[in-house]
């Protein structure tokens, strides 16, 4: 199974930026990232194909950049403009590859470990 493993979150002040990487042990065709709150639901933030296809969030459109390496099997989450509410722990994921489904519908296969961001006003 394939294995997945964040880096990149800490914390930053309202409208500032991070990047996340993930680094996954094998090729995976969709990738994503999503994202947990205290006392809220793991929620899709942003997918991307190996063909470079992607698909966001509306609440993080032309805030954040969803960009992989192929090569490198390796995913990365550039995040902008960052907000409060952007507040979270994100995880990697592997896709199940589902063409019939939206990128960010797509069930996740497996999880990485998370790595929190933390974003204060």
């Amino acid at each position: 199974q394939v294995q997945l493993v964040e880096s990149g979150g800490g914390s930053m002040q309202s409208g500032g930026s991070l990047r996340l990487s993930c680094v996954a042990s094998e090729y995976t065709y969709s990738m994503g990232w999503f994202r947990q709150a205290p006392g809220k639901e793991r929620e899709g933030v942003a997918a991307i194909d190996s063909d470079g296809g992607t698909d966001y969030a509306d609440s993080v459109k032309d805030r954040f950049t969803i960009s992989r390496d192929n090569a490198k099997n390796t995913l990365a989450l550039q995040m902008n403009s960052l907000k409060p509410e952007d507040t979270a722990m994100y995880y990697c994921a592997a896709l199940f590859n589902l063409p019939s489904r939206p990128l960010l519908r797509r069930p996740p296969l497996r999880w990485g470990q998370g790595t929190q961001v933390t974003v204060s006003s």
